[in-house]
């Protein structure tokens, strides 16, 4: 992949997967972090007004559902209002129009039994796809000295996510954990997942090409927990009990249109993830 050249990049939420990755796409660029706290409005317009970015990508947000749920109104301060913090930063004080990407989720889709795209309907599954499409919101509706792309971002899995994670919790329990018994819930849950190396991929030639609206970053192609289940156990021979199953749970997404710009995900990336699992365990 060519890289862009010679641009200063803003980056916030740093620490996090993705925002640590995507650095690696942009070597020959001035790239500056963002690392305070994004919900108070002064630091980040102080960080704005220092800096004339040509391009920022937003991917500071609190993400795993059970602290999302242990604490909604933190995760609203974060997640919505740090967000509009950084967009009127952006009105307010910057001197040229920015490209602005924001890291959204698949959890603003609902479930079904079909691919949802780009137009699909907006109902979020959890508090966290709600606070995330509150944010969409705001950047379509306040554009003024920036130009958005938005990136629905579906699953996906790291050695660094914490065991709370899908994939993470299952490597515990059936290449980590001397327990015979592996108990699954949701076994029938449908998902689609990327690698973090072709979810940078994809934001990479959104930017490389000044892409604006709103994409889809997905395989498309779907996978059953239980199958991930099965592929890690293979060697392991654990006995599986599933205790609880959910019906009509399937988010699975419609690449078509960020397959226009270039981006071509695996077929299997989900065992990518699992291989990257096992070389470490």
């Amino acid at each position: 992949m060519k890289y862009i050249k010679e641009k200063k990049i803003g980056i916030t939420g740093s620490t996090g997967i993705l925002g640590s990755t995507i650095s690696r796409y942009f070597k020959n660029n001035k790239i500056i972090f963002f690392k305070k706290d994004i919900t108070k409005s002064k630091i980040v317009n102080d960080w704005i007004k220092k800096n004339d970015f040509d391009l920022i990508f937003h991917f500071a947000a609190i993400v795993p559902l059970n602290i999302v749920n242990k604490n909604k109104k933190y995760a609203l301060s974060v997640n919505y209002h740090g967000t509009k913090n950084l967009i009127n930063a952006i009105n307010n004080y910057t001197k040229k129009k920015v490209w602005f990407f924001f890291s959204s989720t698949s959890h603003v889709y609902a479930k079904g039994k079909i691919k949802v795209n780009e137009k699909s309907p907006k109902i979020p599954i959890n508090y966290y796809g709600y606070t995330k499409l509150l944010a969409e919101n705001y950047i379509i509706k306040n554009k003024k000295n920036y130009e958005f792309c938005i990136g629905r971002i579906f699953s996906f899995s790291s050695i660094k996510q914490k065991k709370s994670f899908l994939i993470p919790s299952l490597v515990n329990k059936i290449l980590i954990s001397k327990n015979k018994n592996v108990y699954i819930e949701n076994s029938s849950s449908v998902r689609d997942f990327l690698t973090v190396e072709e979810i940078c991929n994809a934001i990479t030639k959104l930017a490389k090409k000044n892409k604006r609206g709103i994409y889809n970053i997905c395989s498309s192609n779907g996978v059953e927990i239980i199958k991930i289940v099965n592929f890690l156990n293979r060697f392991k021979r654990k006995k599986i009990k599933i205790i609880s199953n959910k019906k009509n749970d399937f988010l699975v997404g419609d690449n078509s249109k960020i397959k226009k710009v270039g981006f071509k995900p695996s077929n299997k990336s989900w065992k990518l993830i699992i291989n990257s699992f096992k070389k470490v365990n």
